[in-house]
């Protein structure tokens, strides 16, 4: 528990620190977790934060390479390609476009190894916060033995551009895992 706890604190602390310096979206675990949740489950919504706040808010590609690169992880979205390597790869190139990408999780849910976040995403800082533009995405993840293995998504776009994009975009498949 000891451990669960001081990790926690040093993600929040430093998370903090950075949000500051950057103007950086935190997710917010605190006020989303759920008193129901085992310690085990807490433990992975911890896991799951660290690495979403370091891959879609901070922008942290080299903290979730050397933290979180592992063969193991399927990747579902078939849009995007297979493994951490394939996410990092494009996400790099992604916030060259978009710097104020951001990832707003507005709700976490955990069952046992399954992380579920309900976010807005965004493209340009002024947008944050507006429910009429960027994307409602609803991320799954699957730990096993405290590693991601598996990852699904489903996206909305919420307004005209964001459609757009997702039309163009959507035809290419960039990995032959299935959505399912």
């Amino acid at each position: 528990m000891f451990k669960v706890l001081s990790s926690f604190i040093l993600l929040f602390v430093s998370t903090m620190a950075l949000a500051q310096s950057k103007d950086t979206l935190i997710i917010d675990l605190p006020s989303l977790k759920k008193a129901s949740w085992t310690e085990q489950e807490l433990a992975n919504a911890e896991l799951i934060s660290d690495f979403v706040q370091n891959l879609m808010n901070n922008h942290n590609f080299d903290y979730v390479m050397q933290n979180y690169n592992d063969s193991a992880y399927v990747q579902h979205n078939r849009n995007l390609p297979d493994k951490v390597t394939g996410l990092v790869g494009f996400l790099e190139e992604f916030v060259e476009d978009y710097p104020d990408y951001t990832y707003d999780v507005k709700h976490i849910y955990v069952d046992g190894d399954y992380v579920i976040f309900h976010s807005h995403a965004t493209l340009e800082k002024e947008d944050r916060g507006n429910d009429q533009k960027g994307m409602n995405i609803i991320d799954t993840w699957r730990i096993e033995e405290g590693r991601i293995v598996e990852h699904w998504d489903s996206i909305q776009a919420l307004d005209f551009s964001m459609r757009v994009y997702s039309l163009i975009s959507g035809g290419d498949i960039a990995n032959s895992n299935g959505v399912f």
